[in-house]
């Protein structure tokens, strides 16, 4: 009976750990509108990946456009 609480179960296996490369190509995806709902409800996400990944990208985002801003008006 012992046995059967401590034995791992398939489900336990299938899922992988999240890595912070997932979360990065997750942000970019959601970013452009290109994952899909199903995609997004299975994904095992750390939230701190999550956040920190999203906090990164805006400020590249935002540095991006203020140099394209910087070059159009120079």
């Amino acid at each position: 009976m012992e046995e059967a609480l401590h034995k791992p179960s398939l489900q336990d296996d299938d899922r992988k750990r999240p890595s912070f490369v997932d979360t990065v190509k997750t942000v970019l995806a959601g970013a452009i509108g290109i994952r899909r709902k199903d995609d997004h409800e299975r994904a095992p996400l750390n939230p701190v990946h999550l956040v920190v990944a999203a906090v990164i990208f805006v400020v590249l985002f935002i540095t991006t456009l203020l140099a394209i801003v910087k070059i159009v008006l120079s």
